[in-house]
């Protein structure tokens, strides 16, 4: 059985009562997302299962799985967990045990059905190894000792510069300096945001987030100037689907909702993940755990130069001089948080510009999920090592925009999550004023653009890849556009997006949710060895005002600098005006390098 409570109220919960599905379902017990516990298992019936293979292992890679401490191999799994509802079969991946071991397969997949409740009659029904299937380990074990099988024989690692490793090797051409530290981000007169636990401000800016177990990061109530621009914009989704030649490969379609996204928020690295001068939060979560478990460091807030003006003019004169120059220098405010998803690693931002204008950004990087290198393999992907197959696949991540302009008529009111407080108001402007969702939101129907859909695997109804916008309107059942049970049961989903739409309602003058699909094909190169890289790896989308303001609001900072000549055309005496300081001040950084990297139950 499987049924979600809403607990509260917190902080000293007294009461409690169940959740319910869209349409009353229950939740199928095979769709329960997996746990350490259940790892733990399948860990014992591979071992179990792999003590027949001990010599084939052993002989081709160094490393073996049954009864081992040294030199072990490890898997990784894939899902979904069978072809159709209720099953629950996994295809795990036989990996060398040592740094970046997702780049190590050493060419054997085996097939795990462990739907039972009784992990005693969980069995392996299928083995793949080079290339080649097998019924049980015992078959696959008999030809090896016949001399009939082909071996995938693979070199020893390297104990130093490992190629999956981050360990330096090799030199620039230039001879440029690598071993000083590089630019940093610094605060030369303190901080010039806000931040009261939750609650954010900066500049015109005022919001409440919170980092939400399942999915990520969530922004209510946020505000400009303390008008209600959005009552959230949330991350919903993050999906990866996949080609390949093995069973393990052609079969993955990750649906990272489903593998606690927003909880595995690790310890951001101070410099690194964000600058030192970032204020650095601890989130909570209670997930796969006896009681909340503290992430040090999992959020970070950091006001970041741009690189590029705001704004700025220069106004020639066309005669050799000027009749001024104005400019004003880019910043915006940065909220981050990553989720560490097995192998790949998302970077989540939300900025907030002076001018109203927000952007949201997903930043792809960690280890690629790659196979066992077969010559068929290179039909889809490409070879990246010696024994590696960089999988093609697509990256698509879902948000919710629940936009809230003012200046409209207000519906009943609901309640505010974790916000300050506060009704929620009709979305609808009339067409000269409200604000822009990059490119302009099309009429009804509210479907835009289809984005190709693969021809297999299941039901693209549970997965919001269709759209790179849709429209529906507001419903308190319909808050999330997935959940974590879409990943082991996406045949027959609790969330189905696609039903969002299909119901033919109108949305004019209603109030509205706009769900936006960012993503991109990652087509895997040697270059994303040891880790892809952010650069070129970067989708998002923006909400911009569109005549919501009488002009630009950041009219109001006080950062600008003009130029003006006070004896043209000589240009010998000039007026600067500005309204911070004249010097920045000399930009400090902390002290060492730190880090901790530990989550635990306190």
């Amino acid at each position: 059985n499987v049924t979600e409570f809403a607990v509260g109220p917190l902080p000293r919960p007294s009461s409690y009562r169940p959740l319910r599905f869209k349409g009353g379902r229950a939740v199928p017990f095979a769709a329960r997302p997996m746990t350490q516990l259940e790892y733990e298992l399948l860990h014992r019936t591979l071992a179990e299962a792999m003590e027949p293979l001990y010599r084939l292992l052993r002989d081709s890679t160094g490393f073996w799985y049954h009864n081992c401490s040294q030199r072990c191999l490890t898997f990784s799994d894939i899902a979904p967990r069978g072809l159709a509802p209720g099953e629950r079969r996994s295809w795990l991946v036989l990996q060398r045990f040592v740094e970046g071991f997702f780049l190590h397969p050493v060419g054997l997949e085996v097939l795990v059905d462990h739907r039972d409740p009784d992990p005693r009659r969980w069995a392996v029904q299928r083995l793949w190894y080079n290339g080649q299937y097998f019924s049980s380990p015992q078959e696959l074990a008999e030809r090896y000792q016949r001399g009939t099988l082909a071996v995938a024989r693979l070199a020893e690692p390297p104990s130093r510069q490992l190629f999956s490793s981050y360990e330096p090797r090799g030199r620039f051409a230039t001879g440029t300096p690598t071993e000083v530290h590089g630019a940093k981000v610094c605060e030369p007169q303190g901080r010039r945001y806000r931040l009261r636990g939750n609650q954010l401000e900066y500049g015109g800016w005022s919001l409440a987030f919170r980092l939400r177990s399942s999915a990520g990061l969530q922004l209510f109530d946020l505000r400009f100037n303390g008008e209600r621009l959005a009552y959230e914009v949330s991350v919903q989704e993050a999906v990866a689907f996949y080609g390949g030649h093995t069973p393990a490969a052609m079969q993955t379609k990750y649906m990272d909702a489903g593998w606690g996204m927003g909880s595995v928020t690790y310890e951001l690295a101070r410099g690194i993940d964000c600058p030192e001068a970032a204020t650095y939060l601890d989130a909570h979560h209670l997930y796969d755990a006896d009681g909340p478990v503290r992430f040090s460091s999992a959020i970070c807030v950091f006001e970041l130069p741009t690189g590029v003006p705001l704004r700025r003019h220069y106004d020639s004169d066309y005669q050799g001089g000027f009749h001024f120059y104005a400019g004003l220098e880019g910043q915006a405010l940065v909220l981050r948080t990553t989720s560490t998803v097995y192998n790949y690693d998302y970077i989540w931002d939300f900025l907030l510009y002076p001018n109203g204008v927000m952007e949201a950004k997903v930043h792809a990087t960690g280890f690629i999920h790659a196979t066992f290198y077969t010559p068929q393999g290179r039909r889809y992907g490409s070879r990246v090592h010696s024994h590696l197959l960089g999988n093609l696949h697509t990256h698509l991540v879902h948000y919710k925009v629940d936009l809230d302009p003012p200046g409209t008529p207000r519906l009943p009111p609901a309640p505010c999550p974790p916000c300050a407080g506060g009704q929620r108001v009709a979305q609808l402007g009339d067409p000269g004023q409200g604000w822009e969702m990059g490119p302009p939101p099309a009429p009804a129907p509210a479907r835009v653009g289809p984005l190709p859909v693969p021809g297999d695997g299941p039901d693209p109804a549970p997965v919001p890849r269709r759209y790179h916008l849709a429209v529906t309107r507001h419903h308190e059942n319909e808050p999330t556009s997935s959940s974590i049970y879409t990943q082991n049961d996406p045949w027959e989903p609790l969330v189905s997006f696609e039903g969002f739409l299909r119901n033919n309602e109108t949305i004019e003058d209603q109030d509205l949710v706009a769900w936006v699909t960012v993503g991109f094909l990652h087509v895997p190169h040697a270059e994303d060895i040891p880790n892809t890289a952010t650069p070129g790896n970067a989708v998002g989308f923006f909400l911009r005002p569109f005549n919501f303001f009488d002009e630009d609001p950041s009219v109001a900072s006080r950062s600008p600098v003009i130029v003006r000549p006070l004896d043209p055309p000589t240009f010998s005496r000039l007026e600067i005006q500005r309204w911070t300081p004249d010097s920045p001040g000399p930009c400090v950084a902390p002290g060492p390098f730190t880090y901790n990297g530990t989550y635990r139950q306190e």
